[in-house]
């Protein structure tokens, strides 16, 4: 993990270790998900996925890093550059205006707000000005509709304590965390603490009032000033009892291992239950869904990091990163499984820096039942190319998700788009979602490619049930109509 790319220390994505200390600005994240599925966004109610990515750092109207969302909408064919919707806070209905350092995009969440079934996506932007409060951070919702994600009506969810921290939607997440049928919105700030908007949000800018969640993470006592907040914060249904469970990702010094922590906060009747929590393995990034079918979430975390720092032992390390898989039940969590490239069957080896399990993301690639695991392996190197990447798709079955049958892809596996380069860091972000809508979920893959970005798709061969390149495609930022001035990330950060 001491890669450092310029492009990678510019953007959330990044993670360093520096001083036996992993500092880690906020990334991407995770997948909604009830107990039994696993949810992928439908802007244009069509009934095939769709794909979000910020372009958080990207030049709107001259200003830099002002940032901008990419929507591309899943077609039977897949997803491509003809078939999207950029939006920014200089589109029309939008409220406010580009300016720079807004990183609108930084983090997006999706769901179904107004109940008229078409998704809906929260967009933060944690570096907006507010009446003078700098980076303050705004969260905007905008409302899905038959032709898409429209900046039309548009509304921004007020932060609820803005006088007590900055940077308002940090980090975000949608789920029914009090299971009243309706969509809640999760969001952070610099300060330990989450809010919860609970459902009732609407076009006309309603909500059903918010609370707090005060989490387990370090605060800096005896100076607030320093309070690390949650890195990460990933929405589903652990428990299986119809209420959206929150999983928060930060740092807790206790232990002095200076490593991010996992907490569980269950969901219930009267919303996330802050007094009680759970400790999970750690980890930065998060999915959530019913791997072994028993009716209960299942969370599978990503520690990139490597088995040592040179400071000593680092907590539940492995040489170039792993995965931790924890089965849900009734009342939390239970057995837990670790996966890296050591593990028989899984491509590749284990080596120094790869940061396996970066990013992650659950699907059911060949539609038989059982969610499958496709992993983004940023640090590998491949072919003498340093930090090229590369993603690996692990299948599950009634033994859960192991090595057997899995898959591994580079930018010079046969037919894949581009070719390897140093610094690419194919495997930014990944997500498998069913984008043609054919009941089988395909890969979508971001990197840093051309220090841009890009986002790759790979189809599922329905023959073989098997992620191929045949078919595959890259989009580029200029394809999508994203500047390419200064690094913006296009690609590195989709919507959960």
């Amino acid at each position: 993990m001491n890669h450092r790319t310029r492009t990678a220390l510019a953007t959330a994505a990044a993670a360093v270790l520096t001083g036996g200390l992993l500092t880690v600005a906020t990334a991407t994240t995770a997948v909604a998900a009830d107990s039994a599925t696993v949810l992928r966004p439908d802007f244009n109610c069509d009934g095939k996925g769709d794909v979000v990515t910020g372009a958080m750092l990207a030049h709107v109207g001259g200003k830099a890093e002002a940032g901008q969302i990419v929507a591309l909408y899943g077609s039977s064919t897949g997803i491509s550059a003809t078939k999207r919707t950029v939006i920014s806070q200089d589109t029309a209905g939008v409220p406010g205006a580009a300016e720079a350092g807004d990183r609108f995009g930084l983090d997006t969440a999706f769901g179904d707000f107004d109940k008229d079934g078409c998704d809906d996506l929260a967009v933060g932007a944690p570096g907006e000005d507010v009446s003078g409060d700098v980076d303050a951070g705004s969260v905007t919702i905008l409302w899905g509709s038959a032709s898409g994600l429209t900046g039309s009506g548009s509304i921004t969810v007020k932060d609820p304590a803005s006088s007590s921290h900055d940077q308002w939607g940090n980090t975000l997440a949608i789920g029914d965390f009090d299971r009243d049928g309706q969509a809640d919105l999760a969001a952070t700030t610099t300060k330990t603490k989450l809010y919860v908007y609970r459902g009732g949000i609407t076009r006309a800018g309603a909500t059903g009032g918010w609370y707090g969640v005060v989490t387990p993470l370090y605060t800096g006592q005896p100076d607030p000033q320093e309070d690390i907040p949650p890195i990460n914060i990933h929405a589903g249904d652990v428990t299986g009892d119809g209420a959206t469970d929150l999983v928060v990702d930060g740092m807790e010094f206790d232990e002095y291992d200076g490593y991010p922590h996992n907490y569980l906060f269950l969901g219930g009747k009267s919303g996330l239950q802050a007094e009680s929590y759970q400790e999970l393995r750690p980890g930065v990034v998060t999915a959530i869904g019913d791997i072994d079918r028993d009716g209960f979430g299942d969370i599978v975390s990503g520690a990139e990091w490597n088995e040592s720092d040179g400071y000593g032992a680092t907590p539940y390390g492995a040489r170039g990163g792993q995965v931790w898989i924890t089965y849900g039940t009734g009342t939390g969590v239970d057995e837990i499984t670790a996966i890296n490239q050591d593990t028989s069957g899984v491509p590749g080896a284990s080596e120094t820096d790869d940061r396996f399990g970066f990013e992650l993301d659950l699907g059911d690639v060949n539609k038989d039942g059982y969610l499958d695991l496709a992993v983004g392996v940023p640090g590998e190197d491949v072919d003498g190319y340093e930090d090229a990447g590369s993603i690996v798709v692990l299948y599950g079955s009634a033994a859960g998700i192991t090595g057997a049958g899995s898959q591994s892809f580079h930018q010079d596996t046969a037919g894949f788009p581009g070719g390897n380069e140093d610094n690419d860091n194919l495997g930014m972000d990944v997500k498998l979602d069913d984008v043609t809508g054919d009941g089988r979920a395909d890969l979508v893959a971001g990197s840093w490619e051309n220090d841009n970005g890009s986002v790759v798709y790979l189809p599922v061969n329905t023959t073989t049930g098997k992620i191929t390149t045949t078919g595959s495609r890259s989009l580029s930022p200029t394809a999508v109509g994203v500047s390419t001035s200064g690094y913006p990330g296009f690609g590195v950060n989709f919507a959960d």
